[in-house]
């Protein structure tokens, strides 16, 4: 008896997300010092993390040895106190995945749809997936979502949509009235979920109104996560802001003790790390802006982006990715997202910015 076959199809079927490779992983594999490789394949924060967040790491680690606040008070406290919502409303989760896996565990089931865009995050896929139920994939507009043709591809078993802003892994940015306009015409039924992960690096003139649309959409999720601007994405700490009917859903699937201890005082702390953010807002900024001018140098093609990343176009881009690995630079080839000719770059520090621009040049001259 193969065991495997006890696996529901749907599970068996699951092709397992791949992350960016680490940098130990790459120095094992080709013979490099960690020292001399740079990682800028998997959105991290080039800065670290919070300092708050570390003070309170510190002077947290005598109390490992005790469960975490499985309610997460403390957090939720806070984030009440910042974003003006209630405690009720507000979801935690393992990094912000893990709040994805709690929608679906929560609304989707065999027999149900879910609706995602081409090119937009692998998770949410995986996650319908995994519940057993159908996922739509709606055609993307300039690698980015068509809210018309999500709304086009609603069914009557549809039962959560699935928005990316900024996308991921291509950076693209929906305005506060698209999106207003679409949740005026989603069916009150539908679940949907506006994943805001990467919101603190959007520009003053892009900040999102979803926190003003919770009490006229219950059916609305809104996830956002400590992982990238913040810096604590080892920790993965992430949330959901949402109805109460929907966040007592999420909650009864939702794993106890999800969040660990560490990763709910650093969470804590950095979110009044104002200092922290507005210095990491200015460095995607001006990085953003130093690879930009370089790859036009280069004659690059590459989609604009809001996130702290660029997706760039690159051709033979599974060569490309090889040639820069054996350079010591690690980027993320995206050919799992349809965009076999694109590379993704996270946007570093300007050191590290510039080693991926020089090792481009020399790896474009070797392939010419």
């Amino acid at each position: 008896m193969n065991l495997c076959d006890l696996s529901p199809p749907y599970v068996r079927a699951i092709a397992p997300y791949q992350p960016g490779k680490p940098i130990a992983e790459v120095a094992r594999e080709l013979g490099l010092a960690e020292r001399d490789i740079v990682k800028l394949a998997s959105n991290e924060n080039p800065l670290g993390p919070s300092p708050k967040a570390l003070t309170a790491i510190e002077n947290t680690l005598a109390d490992i040895a005790l469960y975490p606040d499985g309610s997460g008070f403390e957090l939720k406290c806070a984030l009440t106190r910042k974003l003006a919502i209630p405690a009720e409303q507000i979801v935690l989760g393992n990094g912000s995945n893990d709040i994805l896996e709690q929608v679906a565990r929560a609304f989707l089931a065999p027999g149900t749809s879910a609706i995602f865009s081409r090119h937009a995050f692998a998770i949410y896929a995986l996650a319908t997936q995994a519940a057993g139920a159908e996922g739509i994939e709606t055609a993307a507009h300039d690698f980015g979502h068509d809210l018309d043709a999500m709304l086009d591809a609603i069914r009557a078993d549809t039962c959560v949509m699935f928005i990316a802003n900024p996308n991921n892994p291509t950076g693209t940015w929906l305005s506060n009235e698209a999106l207003l306009a679409f949740l005026q015409r989603v069916p009150e039924r539908v679940i949907v979920v506006l994943d805001e992960a990467y919101g603190e690096y959007l520009q003053p003139q892009q900040q999102s109104d979803a926190l003003d649309w919770l009490q006229r959409f219950p059916n609305l999720v809104v996830i956002r996560t400590f992982s990238k601007a913040y810096g604590l994405a080892g920790l993965r700490v992430g949330y959901a802001l949402t109805s109460r009917a929907v966040a007592d859903m999420m909650n009864r699937v939702r794993q106890p003790f999800n969040v660990n201890s560490l990763a709910l005082v650093a969470a804590t702390a950095a979110l009044d790390d104002t200092d922290f953010i507005a210095r990491s807002y200015a460095l995607n900024q001006l990085g953003m802006r130093q690879i930009i001018q370089g790859l036009l140098l280069l004659g690059l093609e590459y989609i604009p982006s809001s996130g702290n990343f660029l997706a760039i176009r690159i051709g033979n881009a599974a060569d490309m990715y090889r040639r820069l690995l054996e350079k010591g630079v690690i980027v993320r080839p995206i050919g799992n997202y349809a965009m076999p000719e694109y590379l993704r770059v996270s946007i570093g520090l300007a050191a590290e910015n510039t080693q991926f621009l020089q090792a481009l040049e020399s790896a474009i001259k070797e392939q010419a």
